[in-house]
């Protein structure tokens, strides 16, 4: 049989693992009787964990959300996790930096020596690049997270890619990360539609619109913001005929080449844009296979002369 402190600990780390034991469950997992699985439950409460128990069908343990925060038990993965996201966060969100390095200072010296070697490894490698670009203030994002899970209102100030500034009236869905930027997807009040906001360009915030009915997003909202951040947003809009099958081109074609759409068995439609006439050809390249261009209009000369460019180079 375990020892009394060494059975606490287990009893603490089986609450935090999960949301809900049952009493037999607990018994079976320390090896005691549900006598010996209460007075440890009563320890612990005592020492300020908020042990929750309920009686009948369906009843037990559960660790609930108490004043302060009490001291985590952590297993090796989990440590070592919280460390490198640490880490990988401190450079990725404003105003972090130093309550990152403390946290990461106190448990640097908790670390066991086989832990820190496994995390010491993974930095002693890796170089990371320089960003000349600020994350968004953590107060940002914590205010759009809130907003987002509560259904309230925005109005912001805002300034786009070019540094035109306006005020939006939003309704918030889905906070977005990739990498150092953070995306807010929201339904834009004055041009009803869906849009996607730089979070780091939000300039003012101000959440005490009111609340708002949810609503639905019509599609994956990853597939749709991968799709908007990888595509050029600025430049005409050319379709082209594609050799193949939507279904079989989709699987090879990077998502910066444009949108598919289904023609046939032989064929598919590509919608590219793109800044330059280069932009354009190099897109069209990367599919890999025969094209033909159907409306590319006044921008036909250009396209010819920077084609007729790369051939001579071939030449």
């Amino acid at each position: 049989m375990l020892k009394t402190s060494t059975r606490l600990l287990r009893l603490l780390s089986l609450l935090q693992s999960r949301r809900h034991w049952t009493g037999a469950e607990l018994c079976e997992r320390l090896e005691v009787d549900g006598r010996t699985v209460r007075r440890d439950v009563d320890r612990l409460r005592e020492l300020g964990y908020p042990v929750q128990a309920s009686t009948g069908v369906g009843g037990g343990y559960r660790l609930a959300a108490g004043a302060s925060l009490p001291p985590l038990l952590l297993d090796d993965d989990e440590a070592v996790a919280m460390v490198v996201a640490l880490r990988s966060a401190a450079g990725s969100v404003a105003r972090i930096e130093d309550t990152t390095v403390g946290l990461l200072g106190k448990l640097d010296q908790l670390l066991p020596a086989r832990l820190r070697r496994r995390v010491s490894a993974l930095y002693s490698v890796t170089v990371s690049l320089a960003h000349n670009e600020t994350g968004p203030d953590v107060d940002t994002l914590t205010e759009l997270a809130g907003a987002c899970r509560d259904h309230r209102l925005i109005d912001m100030d805002y300034s786009d890619r070019g540094g035109r500034a306006s005020q939006r009236s939003i309704e918030p869905l889905r906070l977005v990360s990739a990498g150092r930027r953070w995306y807010l997807l929201a339904w834009d009040r004055g041009r009803e539609d869906w849009r996607l906001f730089r979070a780091d360009r939000i300039v003012a915030l101000r959440c005490g619109g009111g609340a708002f009915a949810a609503r639905k997003f019509p599609e994956d909202v990853a597939a749709y913001v991968q799709r908007s951040i990888s595509q050029p947003n600025q430049g005409p809009t050319l379709r082209a005929r594609l050799r193949g099958s939507a279904e079989a081109l989709a699987p090879g074609l990077p998502p910066w080449c444009g949108l598919l759409e289904h023609i046939d068995e032989h064929s598919c439609m590509l919608h590219v844009r793109g800044e330059t006439p280069e932009e354009i050809l190099a897109l069209l390249a990367l599919t890999g296979v025969e094209f033909e261009l159907l409306d590319a209009g006044d921008q036909l000369p250009r396209l010819r002369e920077v084609a007729q460019r790369l051939l001579r180079a071939v030449e």
